[in-house]
């Protein structure tokens, strides 16, 4: 089970890497540019999930494209998902208290790439090799 702590950690160990609240909730940047984020359910969410609505921690995430966000979604529905709300756009909803560290690490580390300048995100991959 992961906890905000891990993700603070996790996505503040990454280059470029600030955080800072939007709408009142933790938010992690690199470069002006959100990629993980804490993202309570609405109301609209709950009307649309119904009894599916996940009662714990919602994390929010980039991801490089639609084809990414289905492929986590229908590989592990009991950690990953989705509200209309964000159909149409390159992010995941996770069940923070689903998802194991290794996941977690991998998640957040994608969503920063896909949102770094590609100088820093090619900096980071290389360090990494």
């Amino acid at each position: 089970m992961a906890t905000w702590d891990d993700v603070r950690r996790i996505a503040l160990a990454l280059p470029g890497t600030s955080e800072r609240p939007s709408r009142d909730h933790a938010h992690w940047w690199v470069a002006g540019k959100g990629f993980v984020w804490e993202r309570p359910l609405r109301q609209p969410d709950l009307d649309a999930l119904g009894k599916a609505a996940p009662e714990g921690p919602v994390l929010g995430a980039q991801v490089a494209d639609e084809g990414v966000k289905a492929a986590l979604i229908s590989g592990d529905p009991g950690v990953y998902f989705t509200t209309p709300h964000f159909d149409g756009y390159a992010a995941v909803l996770v069940r923070l208290d689903r998802i194991d560290a290794a996941q977690l690490r991998e998640l957040i580390t994608e969503a920063w790439l896909v949102r770094a300048p590609k100088r820093l995100a090619q900096q980071f991959l290389d360090d990494a090799e």
